[in-house]
């Protein structure tokens, strides 16, 4: 499998891509491999293939050992507490589910083991008699059970969940009959099964307990869990030859706005459960309580929950009775005297009851009217005496989102995220006393975060903006990952309350899959960049990097800022040039112009200035000798360079000293010997010994001299280069500097003879071709080449030489380095 495939494995499955999964044996290769098509994979010895296998090789599987799945475009494995354990890569499969890569090693039993392989594959058409929804109708109409249609799987069966811990006040005990992860509802070969997850009380079909083994559903099939009283009529609805339109349910329908007294709502399930919570291995599980019904198989209907609080009442109510209707004196007396008491105090309690309760009966007369507005101050009072009353945050929030998500969803649509912004705000306000509408306001912050980074970056497709985008899309899926069924739930809450935001919905889930993919790809590509970066600079290799942005250039179309980190490259080389030749004005002049914008540039320039680089005093104290010598003011620059006396660039400042004290005093025998024998061509060689950029004040106090023998200047300009390149010619015949006349020990003949040649070579040409330049003379192309061709072999022998410091001796190094010559040396002339 090719590097490409093996990353396209990792990108977020699409509805245009499915992948297939095979699991090559290693330890028994006479078993063949295994193929993986589905979505869920079961491993138990008397599951398919392993069913099939000797009774030896498959001994050290559990019946429920472990499931492989897809999830999110990733595969995992998950270990169902199987007994001798499953093994990725020779780590252990623990409480959570384990991610599986291309060519990864899984283990089963400590028996079995399979090299794991990833290819992509074409998705199948979606055809006529597709799965749209399993309907499970209560199978008993006087318990108060509601409809559940799935249109999304898989679905958890689970007494957390509110599909069924909404029935907790009214049958406890039925509900904590169901265990936290009890079973699932999942699709294979399009086909509905249930799976029992080892509940306490059970799953069964037909009336039949399930083993180990999933069971399809099928139309008429009878489903229960943990007994007689969730027991349902499972029906399928499947697709018609002819498409019809469909309606995707994307949250819990609480039905009527009564506050729940309509027996005859349909709770529609639409947000998937993820595969990675089902099969999550409890560290603590919570001890389910055992249904003797579900062990015994009675149809037994509940009775009073309570028959001796039942008793009491009626015996109060007997003998209240009683005291009202004696026709004894005494007994009226006694009527009279403790009777009428306790109707008033009977009274009082039914008064109490029904004024508590007629704040909530005003919420639910405003919603149901429509005046969300003012439920929802309503509510935000009543919260602020009861914040956990349940119904009154449940109305309270319904009403919040009916009244002012429209207005938010306007906004976001036509790009006015700061009005967005503003409305989110006041609705925290209007809901502050209630968590629950402030836990989804979140939620539509995330998304009015999530839509307004993608619009700003062009869309989807959009190029991922190196060093600006990486960090917003690590914030956006972190803060989804960290409860990713949280806000799949939270967002399907706020869809059935307002069916407008299902648009919004989809999108963000389309945006957030995408930015998922980016992730994995590009940002994933950038961290391998940064790295490569900080890698070749710190071998001080930068020459290097060229090829490695092209690299990816190439590589990843959509990566945007490359040229970024092109002109910071560019930069360095340049001061990296004038750091290897230790020249102080070429470099001071380049930091003055560098200006790094890329973080793994700043940082390498934050450890030159800690380590390589002139301190600032130096640069200041360079920067005055410097501008007090292009004024002409020689004394006060040499003072200046004499004031850098310690330090590693004390060496430079002194050979600087040097040759401006050469220049100084030439400048004072030129003018003595004006008017005398060979006047001009002391002249001329002054001149062209002159740095055009250093000696400024010297170039301009001679140039008009200089243009009366302009001919004479050229003909020496012109004798200098043609003498270089005769003594380059005999640089190259010899044969260069090679690598064991670096090595020596000592200086030897040879070493000596093609230094010198290689350093007079370069002295020529510099100065030739530093006349052209001051005379503003057109240069021949050849020559040109020639200095190129030997500026780079003196820079290559010497870089070459510095980089044996620790073979080398330093003061054979320094000598040899001397010998080779170079920029500084030839100011140290």
């Amino acid at each position: 499998m090719s590097a490409d495939e093996v990353f396209s494995a990792e990108i977020q499955a699409t509805a245009e891509q499915e992948f297939t999964v095979r699991l090559k044996p290693k330890s028994h290769p006479e078993l063949g491999e295994i193929l993986i098509e589905e979505n869920l994979f079961p491993i138990g010895r008397n599951e398919p293939p392993f069913g099939s296998y000797d009774r030896e090789i498959v001994a050290e599987l559990s019946r429920r050992h472990a499931r492989i799945f897809w999830e999110g475009g990733a595969l995992y494995v998950a270990d169902l507490g199987s007994k001798n354990g499953t093994t990725v890569n020779g780590g252990a499969v623990h409480d959570k589910p384990c991610r599986l890569y291309d060519r990864d090693e899984l283990g089963l039993g400590g028996t079995l083991t399979y090299r794991v392989q990833i290819t992509a594959r074409a998705a199948k058409p979606r055809r006529a008699g597709t799965l749209l929804s399993l309907t499970l109708t209560p199978a008993r109409d006087d318990l108060g059970l509601q409809p559940i249609v799935i249109a999304r799987f898989p679905f958890l069966i689970s007494k957390a969940d509110e599909v069924f811990a909404r029935y907790k006040e009214a049958s406890p005990h039925q509900v904590n009959y169901v265990s936290r992860r009890h079973a699932h509802i999942f699709l294979k070969g399009g086909a509905p099964f249930v799976e029992d997850l080892g509940s306490t009380n059970g799953t069964f079909v037909g009336g039949v307990r399930l083993d180990e083994h999933a069971v399809e559903l099928r139309d008429g099939d009878v489903l229960g869990f943990a007994g007689s009283h969730f027991v349902y009529t499972v029906s399928l609805e499947r697709e018609l030859e002819t498409e019809p339109t469909l309606t995707k349910f994307s949250a819990l329908a609480e039905g009527a706005v009564d506050g729940g007294d309509n027996a005859d709502r349909t709770t529609f399930i639409a947000a998937a459960d993820s595969f990675l919570d089902i099969f999550c291995i409890d560290p603590a599980p919570v001890q389910d309580e055992l249904n003797n019904e579900a062990v015994q198989g009675r149809d037994d209907h509940p009775g009073p929950a309570n028959p001796r609080e039942q008793r009491r009442a009626v015996i109060f109510l007997r003998e209240l009775g009683k005291a009202f209707a004696g026709s004894d004196g005494g007994a009226a007396k006694l009527a009279m005297r403790w009777g009428i008491p306790a109707l008033a105090l009977l009274v009082v309690i039914a008064a109490g009851v029904y004024f508590a309760g007629s704040g909530e009966r005003e919420l639910k007369g405003l919603v149901a009217d429509g005046d969300y507005a003012r439920a929802v101050t309503v509510a935000d009072e009543y919260l602020t005496r009861d914040p956990d009353d349940a119904t009154v945050k449940a109305l309270g929030t319904e009403a919040l989102l009916k009244a002012r998500l429209p207005e938010w969803l306007g906004s976001l649509k036509a790009g006015g995220f700061d009005r967005a912004a503003a409305i989110l705000a006041d609705m925290k306000t209007h809901a502050s006393h209630n968590a629950d509408a402030q836990a989804l306001l979140g939620e539509l912050e995330w998304i009015g975060a999530l839509e307004q980074f993608m619009l700003a970056r062009g869309g989807a497709d959009a190029p991922i903006r190196i060093y600006a985008d990486e960090d917003k899309i690590k914030a956006l899926l972190q803060r989804w990952n960290a409860d990713a069924k949280g806000h799949q739930r939270a967002l399907a809450q706020i869809a059935a309350q307002v069916p407008e935001f299902k648009e919004i919905h989809a999108e963000a889930l389309t945006d957030l899959r995408k930015l998922e993919s980016d992730e994995s790809v590009y940002l994933a590509a950038v961290e391998r960049l940064n790295a490569s970066i900080a890698t070749e600079l710190g071998k001080d290799q930068p020459e290097t990097l060229d090829a490695v942005l092209n690299e990816y250039a190439e590589k990843y179309p959509r990566l945007a800022g490359l040229d970024r980190l092109r002109e910071d490259l560019r930069q360095y080389l340049a001061l990296d040039s004038a750091l290897r030749a230790r020249a102080l004005g070429p470099l001071i002049a380049a930091l003055e112009k560098t200006r790094f914008a890329t973080p793994p540039f700043q940082d390498q320039f934050g450890k030159l200035g800690a380590t390589r680089l002139p301190s600032p005093e130096v640069v200041n104290q360079y920067r005055a000798a410097s501008r007090a010598w292009h004024e002409g003011n020689a004394e006060q620059a040499l003072a200046g360079l004499q004031g850098i006396a310690t330090g590693p660039w004390a060496d430079v400042a002194a050979s600087q000293l040097e040759h401006k004290k050469v220049v100084q005093q030439q400048f004072k025998e030129l003018q003595q010997a004006r008017g005398g024998k060979d006047y001009d061509e002391r002249l001329l060689a002054f001149y062209a010994s002159l740095d055009a950029d250093e000696d400024v004040w010297f170039v301009r106090a001679t140039e008009t001299e200089v243009r009366a023998y302009r001919d004479k200047a050229l003909a020496r300009a012109h004798e200098l280069v043609n003498r270089a390149q005769a003594l380059w010619r005999q640089y190259r015949d010899r044969g260069g500097i090679g690598g064991e006349h670096r090595l020596e020990s000592g200086i030897s003949g040879a070493f000596r003879a093609q230094a010198r040649l290689l350093s007079d070579a370069q002295a020529e040409v510099q100065q030739g071709m530093r006349i052209y330049k001051l005379l503003n003379a057109d240069v021949a192309a050849q020559w040109t080449k020639v200095e190129d061709e030997i500026t780079a072999e003196a820079e290559l022998q010497r870089r070459s030489l510095q980089e044996l410091h620790m073979v080398l001796e330093p003061g054979l190094l320094k000598a040899k380095l001397a010998l080779i010559g170079g920029r500084s040396d030839e100011e140290r002339k």
